[in-house]
């Protein structure tokens, strides 16, 4: 079976609506515990049911590429050694979270008996779910409220990297967290890198425009969640991923500029 036309062909999102029969929901919820990339996806098709009537368009950072070929200067960048270890953890800490927001959201949908009998069964579904989720990370309690509670924190900027030229369906996210002068990576949409390449994280400063490194994500291919907690104390207008040889570069080079986004300004 091919799980990527599996997800791509709409049945999940049936499964989640609980139209499906009971012998294809059991299908589905089989496969979410054989592939881990179909409960991802389960996962977020709930968390999309509650984010349904907001809407937010990310800036198109694609503008500022032209920007940064014409104008970067390499005289004053340096590689800052990346000594921070991802934090494995965080991917099961957000679906738990998630799972607890539908398993909530998904009884307000219910108007009449029948449908709220169908959504308690899917509650019971997810459950399991979720269980298997909080196994696999061997999370605790105490730390799951402090994710949540991160989240939550208003002073939290989010920052979406979307795709360049040299890959339009790349995508990653940036969660800076000021006060504690660390950002946590999402790079759960890039590809693979070639063997001898790594990927190098930037921070810019855009007049005059600067880059300064954030390190190399090493352990991008064997880290599971894709998530990573770095150190960054600079005054970040924009963030870039470059692909890059093993061991990164002392500039940026702009011909493997993967990801890029800029820092929401504050009114």
């Amino acid at each position: 079976m091919d799980i990527k036309e599996y997800i791509a062909s709409g049945i999940l999102e049936l499964y989640v609506a609980g139209t499906l029969s009971e012998e294809e929901s059991k299908e589905v919820y089989r496969l979410t515990l054989k592939h881990p990339e179909v409960l991802d996806e389960v996962l977020k098709i709930e968390a999309a049911i509650i984010k349904l009537t907001a809407a937010a368009s990310p800036s198109d950072s694609k503008l500022l590429y032209p920007s940064i070929k014409e104008k970067i200067t390499t005289d004053t960048t340096k590689v800052i050694p990346l000594d921070t270890k991802p934090n494995k953890q965080w991917f099961t800490y957000v679906s738990w979270a998630a799972s607890i927001v539908f398993a909530a959201g998904f009884l307000w949908f219910a108007n009449d008996n029948s449908q709220l009998k169908e959504q308690i069964r899917i509650a019971d579904i997810d459950k399991e779910l979720l269980e298997v989720q909080i196994e696999k990370g061997n999370s605790s309690l105490t730390e799951a409220k402090k994710l949540i509670s991160v989240l939550r924190d208003k002073d939290i900027i989010a920052v979406p990297l979307a795709g360049q030229a040299v890959a339009p369906e790349a995508y990653a996210k940036v969660f800076w967290d000021k006060k504690s002068n660390s950002i946590v990576l999402d790079v759960q949409g890039l590809p693979e890198p070639p063997k001898g390449k790594v990927y190098q994280v930037w921070s810019l400063k855009l007049n005059p425009l600067t880059p300064t490194s954030l390190g190399v994500i090493a352990d991008f291919s064997t880290d599971e969640n894709k998530l990573f907690t770095i150190e960054n104390a600079n005054a970040s207008e924009a963030f870039g991923i470059t692909l890059e040889p093993e061991g990164g570069s002392e500039s940026p080079t702009l011909e493997q500029l993967y990801t890029l986004g800029a820092v929401a300004s504050t009114p």
